[in-house]
């Protein structure tokens, strides 16, 4: 089983309580808008990361990241991008290729809004864990955690870190 953190939007704060929210998780997943290369090299000297560059992000990030990544964990087929839409509004950029080989997870961010969706027709998760950072139009700070267990995700939790106060 591999338990993990799944948080986008930081836009440069990285909230501290992330050392203990995201304990016990084996891998951080970032869904874009870092913002500032601190917020990864933070991450990672804390947990093993997988990430994807967002929108606002810089040169630095960019070459240190790609748009979308597309693996494999434990027996389930993930695709994280930033800019990608959601089950019956899939951006034009994934479209073709969400609808020709579609994972069973899809997760993005870049809308700042938190969604656990399942697309029936395509037979996917969709997930956006909100945004954490404090810049943004978001009223509540929000991040996933969850699990992995061969085929399985589960274990789905919500972390609402509250309103946008450093």
């Amino acid at each position: 089983m591999t338990k993990i953190g799944l948080l986008s939007d930081t836009h440069s704060y990285l909230d501290e309580r992330f050392t203990e929210l995201f304990k016990d998780v084996d891998e951080i997943w970032h869904a874009g808008d870092l913002g500032d290369i601190r917020v990864l090299d933070k991450l990672r000297a804390f947990k093993p990361v997988r990430a994807v560059f967002g929108n606002i992000d810089g040169l630095e990030i960019r070459q240190e990241l790609k748009a979308h990544e597309r693996f494999m964990c434990e027996e389930v087929d993930v695709w994280m991008t930033h800019i990608g839409g959601y089950p019956g509004r899939y951006d034009n950029l994934v479209k073709n290729s969400i609808y020709t080989n579609p994972p069973k997870l899809f997760i993005t961010g870049h809308s700042h809004i938190l969604k656990v969706m399942y697309d029936k027709k395509l037979e996917l998760l969709h997930l956006n864990p909100g945004a954490c950072g404090i810049s943004g139009f978001h009223a509540v700070r929000t991040a996933l955690r969850f699990s992995i267990d061969g085929e399985l995700i589960k274990d789905m939790e919500v972390i609402a870190l509250g309103p946008k106060k450093a």
